[in-house]
C-alpha cells in the first residue's frame, strides 16, 4: 500500500508542557536510542527495502529535536535510507526553541529538511513557565536567527492564544513580537482543555480560568485581521502563510489524502483504512521489535467515512471544497448528497458558495464544530446516491 506523505513521531520531551496531550515521555537516552531502533524495524517491516517516493515528510512529537545528535542523525540516516528525499518537496520537523546548537542545524540541513515549525505559543516569559514550557523570551531569538544563518528560510511559529489569564491586549502584543520575525508561516490555535493534562486536573478543580468567550472571539478577529495586513493568506482556520508556504503536509490532512504514520501514538491512513499505533512506550518498543507492526487499531473506511471526512476536513481550507473534485473524486455532487443539510447551514450563515467551492463564512468558522457534525451520515443517507 502507497501513500504520498509520511509522519514519524518522536515522542519525547525534556519537560511536558501542562496543555498537551499528545504521546510524549520524559528524554532517556537509553530509551531514545532503543526507540529509533524500534521505529526502523517498523519502517522497514511495512514499506520494504527500497527508497519510497512521498511528497512531503514530517517529524513531530513530542519534540524532535529533544533527541541527542547521535540519535538525531541516526533517525536522520533511516530516513535517507528508505524515502528519497530529494524527490519530497517538503521535510519538516517541529522543535522547540532553544534545542538547537549549531551542529543540529547543519546536521537537519544536510539532510534535506527544509521548513522547521517552532512551537513558541507566547512571547512572555512568565505565561511560558506556566505553560510548562522550558524556553525564554530569548531563546526564540536565537533559535530563528540560527536557522537563518543556516539557510532555514521555510519557518513557522506556532501560538496559543485564550490562554489562562491571558487579555485581549495580551495576545494583541504576543501577536505583534511574532510578526516582527516577518516569517512565511504562522499557526494559532486557541487552547483546548484536553483530558489526562495538568490544566485538565486544574481546571476541574476551578484552579485554571480561561478567558471569557467573547474575549477568545476578539482574538481570533484581531488574528485574522493582522495576519492579512502583513501579508499572510489565511488558508486553514489556524494557519496563515506568505504565498508559497503553506503547509504542503497539513494540506495532505486536509484533503483528505493518505499517508503514513509511524512511531508511537502515531495514525496513518493508507487506501481503505486507517491506522493507529501502541501510545505506551515500552510497549510500542517491544511489539515494534517482535514483528515491526506495532499497531494497535486498524479501521475499515467505507464510503460513508470518506464523503464525511471529506466535508469537515475540506471546510477547513478557506477556499473550501470544490464540487468538480468531489465530483472526480465520488461520482456525484455533494449537492446531492448533503441538500437540506447545505441549506440549513446556509440560511444560518455560517456556509456559502463561491464558484465551484463550498466554504465557510466568517461566522461559519466561530461555529466550526457545530457545522461539521451536520455532515455526519447514516449509511441509509447514501441510497440516493446508489
Amino acid at each position: 500500500m502507497k501513500a504520498q506523505s509520511v509522519y514519524i513521531h518522536i515522542p519525547f520531551c525534556q519537560q511536558i508542557c501542562h496543555y498537551c496531550d499528545f504521546t510524549k515521555f520524559f528524554y532517556n537516552e537509553k530509551l531514545a536510542t532503543e526507540y529509533i531502533e524500534a521505529l526502523a524495524n517498523e519502517i522497514n517491516t511495512q514499506i520494504g527495502g527500497t527508497k519510497n517516493q512521498v511528497h512531503t515528510i514530517f517529524i513531530g512529537g513530542g519534540t524532535p529535536t529533544a533527541l541527542n545528535l547521535v540519535q538525531l542523525r541516526s533517525l536522520m540516516q533511516l530516513i535517507d535510507t528508505k524515502f528519497d528525499i530529494a524527490a519530497a518537496s517538503e521535510f519538516s520537523i517541529e522543535a522547540n526553541p532553544g534545542d538547537f546548537d549549531e551542529e543540529k542545524a547543519k546536521l537537519l540541513k544536510g539532510f534535506g529538511v527544509n521548513r522547521v515549525s517552532l512551537g513558541v505559543q507566547v512571547f512572555d516569559d512568565a505565561m511560558l513557565e506556566e505553560l510548562g514550557r522550558l524556553h525564554k523570551i530569548k531563546d526564540v531569538y536565537r533559535t530563528v536567527d540560527l536557522l537563518k544563518q543556516h539557510g532555514f528560510d521555510n519557518i513557522s511559529l506556532d501560538l496559543i492564544y485564550a490562554l489562562p489569564n491571558q487579555t485581549v491586549e495580551h495576545f494583541r502584543r504576543t501577536l505583534d513580537e511574532a510578526l516582527s520575525f516577518n516569517l512565511p508561516h504562522y499557526s494559532a490555535y486557541a487552547l483546548q482543555i484536553e483530558p489526562k493534562t495538568v490544566f485538565y486536573q486544574r481546571y476541574n478543580k476551578g484552579k485554571l480560568h480561561r478567558p471569557p468567550q467573547e474575549d477568545e472571539v476578539r482574538m481570533y478577529n484581531i488574528l485574522k485581521e493582522s495576519m492579512k495586513n502583513n501579508g499572510l493568506k489565511h488558508y486553514e482556520i489556524s494557519n496563515f502563510a506568505k504565498p508559497g508556504y503553506e503547509s504542503r503536509h497539513n494540506l495532505v490532512y486536509w484533503k483528505n489524502e493518505h499517508y503514513y504514520g509511524f512511531g508511537a501514538g502515531a495514525h496513518g491512513y493508507l487506501p481503505g483504512m486507517r491506522t493507529g499505533n501502541i501510545r505506551p512506550l515500552p510497549a510500542y518498543v517491544k511489539q515494534a521489535m517482535e514483528d515491526g507492526y506495532p499497531v494497535l487499531n486498524t479501521e475499515e473506511i467505507r464510503m460513508k467515512e470518506m464523503i464525511e471526512e471529506e466535508m469537515f476536513l475540506g471546510l477547513r481550507k478557506m477556499d473550501g471544497i470544490s464540487n468538480q473534485h468531489f465530483i472526480k473524486k465520488f461520482g456525484f455532487s455533494y449537492e446531492l448528497l448533503y441538500k437540506d443539510t447545505l441549506s440549513y447551514l446556509r440560511d444560518k450563515g455560517w456556509i456559502m458558495t463561491d464558484g465551484d467551492n463550498l466554504r465557510l463564512t466568517d461566522q461559519g468558522i466561530l461555529f466550526g464544530n457545530d457545522v461539521f457534525a451536520q455532515f455526519l451520515l447514516e449509511e441509509k443517507d447514501l441510497s440516493v446516491v446508489r
